[in-house]
């Protein structure tokens, strides 16, 4: 007996949500957006609170994604994508805009930058002599670009699986590993050069 072949990822994605394709090819809009709101709400609302780190901002962020979502939803083409493929890019390009509107804000009020940054590692340092080198690596990332400093944050500041930080980012499982080595070096390198080689540690 012939041992059954598992579908693709995007295959069983595509059966799960084919109740609410067949609703969008009937016309019937209205029901299938809030079908699609039962079943993602809680998952683009948890995907932007591991990308911006804010309950609020990812209230906000998770709200504003699924307006995206329903503008967008007549348009919406199940032969490109799977609908939870293109409800996560929605989702997580909102999250990369407002990542980057928090950044503009931080370097135009450079104060702001000492909560934000802090909160990232603290967790990190549990001794008196730790304290000040964490606030410095704090820094050091939050000066990293954007793509770097997400991955950092997800994989050692949250503990997520190179597969979950891939679902999350949008990226390929190797791409996520890829990032993790480009991003772990630059830091690194940064930290001996600041003299904070002892940071290191934090990053095995």
């Amino acid at each position: 007996m012939e041992t059954p072949t598992s579908l693709p990822a995007s295959s069983e994605a595509a059966l799960r949500d084919r109740d609410i394709t067949e609703l969008l090819q009937g016309g019937r809009l209205d029901r299938a957006f809030e079908m699609l709101v039962e079943r993602y709400e809680g998952k683009v609302f948890r995907l932007c609170s591991g990308l911006l780190q804010d309950p609020a901002a990812a209230q906000d962020a998770a709200q504003e994604s699924l307006i995206r979502v329903w503008r967008a939803l007549p348009r919406y083409d199940g032969r490109a994508a799977a609908l939870s493929t293109w409800i996560y890019a929605i989702a997580r390009n909102r999250c990369l805009t407002a990542l980057q509107q928090r950044q503009d804000q931080l370097q135009r009020n450079p104060s702001l930058n000492d909560e934000v940054v802090l909160k990232q590692v603290q967790v990190l340092a549990t001794r008196d002599n730790d304290r000040t080198d964490a606030s410095a690596l704090a820094r050091l990332i939050e000066e990293l670009p954007v793509d770097m400093r997400q991955v950092l944050r997800l994989f050692y500041f949250e503990d997520r699986a190179v597969a979950e930080v891939a679902l999350m980012l949008g990226l390929s499982r190797a791409g996520v590993k890829t990032r993790l080595f480009r991003a772990r070096a630059r830091l690194l390198d940064t930290l001996q050069a600041a003299g904070l080689g002892d940071a290191s540690q934090w990053l095995q």
